[in-house]
């Protein structure tokens, strides 16, 4: 073995341990991160077994649901959070973007929509909410009705990726279907 093969070995061998470094890196970042919110999970959820929580302890527990795809305990807890009399007005809008994103996830998007509207209503300029009203009138193929509330988020918030392209896509296939 020759000098410029042993050189290349050592390139190959660095580059392969430089890319082991950043994938371990990258793979013991997301265990941490996955047991921060496994710990948080099981001390929220303890709590509330044992006494009455707060609109914040069962908002962050529903999310810690959604985040798992758990939908049926995620309603459970954001039900829950709506139930407390001391809840706030403007605290409940996320509440029920949150439970609409639950209703969601299990195809249920007439509930969906409610929940939605209802998270518009307590707060008009919530974005993310109209974002997933639109998303939802897409499902229930209600396009003119999607395309409308896409345009009044971006009237809000122009910038608005999402409304920027479901609209135009809309607008794509309204165009296309009235020909």
């Amino acid at each position: 073995m020759d000098f410029s093969d042993k050189n290349l070995l050592v390139v190959y061998l660095a580059a392969f341990l430089a890319i082991l470094s950043v994938a371990a890196f990258f793979i013991l970042r997301q265990i941490i991160r996955t047991q921060k919110i496994e710990n948080k999970l099981t001390k929220l959820e303890r709590k509330l077994k044992a006494e009455r929580g707060t609109v914040p302890e069962y908002y962050e527990l529903g999310s810690i649901y959604l985040e798992k795809k758990m939908f049926i305990q995620a309603i459970a807890m954001l039900k829950k959070a709506i139930k407390l009399e001391d809840a706030e007005i403007p605290a409940m809008a996320p509440i029920y973007n949150a439970l609409g994103y639950a209703y969601f996830g299990q195809e249920q998007y007439d509930m969906a929509v409610r929940q939605y509207k209802e998270a518009i209503k307590l707060e008009p300029g919530y974005v993310m909410a109209m974002n997933n009203l639109g998303h939802a009138y897409e499902q229930k193929k209600l396009t003119g009705q999607a395309l409308d509330i896409y345009e009044q988020a971006l009237a809000l918030e122009p910038d608005n990726e999402t409304a920027k392209r479901r609209s135009e896509s809309l607008r794509r296939r309204l165009v296309v279907s009235s020909k």
